[in-house]
């Protein structure tokens, strides 16, 4: 996930609205909630909740399909799975013992159990994009 994309991502759910729709829309399963659902589930107004909807689409991290007159929206598994995943990328790069139970002594020893299958991170990269 590039930097720009996460940043859009965390902009996105920086709003305790857009926060309560994706943490409502993760357990709905991959058939979702119609948006009318979704806003008496969170007593947000339709068109409040209409913008917030629109900004968690734009960053990827929801979905919307049209049935008949219903808009229903999905959690987008994917991009949750790979914005947790850039949390958690270097998890325990640097500590020594590891910094999970299931992380080993060291993340050189199995990189893909601590989620980081790439070196350390760019440091320049940040704030480039």
């Amino acid at each position: 996930m590039e930097i720009s994309e996460t940043v859009a991502s965390f902009e996105a759910l920086a709003h305790a609205t857009r926060l309560g729709v994706l943490r409502l829309l993760i357990p709905a399963g991959e058939n979702g909630l119609a948006a009318g659902d979704v806003g008496r589930r969170l007593e947000v107004l339709p068109n409040s909740l209409s913008f917030h909807l629109k900004q968690l689409v734009h960053a990827g991290l929801i979905t919307s399909r049209r049935r008949g007159r219903n808009l229903f929206y999905a959690a987008n598994y994917a991009r949750v799975a790979e914005l947790v995943g850039f949390l958690s990328d270097d998890c325990c790069a640097d500590a020594p013992e590891g910094c999970l139970p299931e992380c080993p002594a060291t993340a050189a020893q199995s990189p893909l159990v601590c989620g980081s299958t790439r070196g350390p991170p760019d440091k320049d990269a940040i704030g480039r994009n």
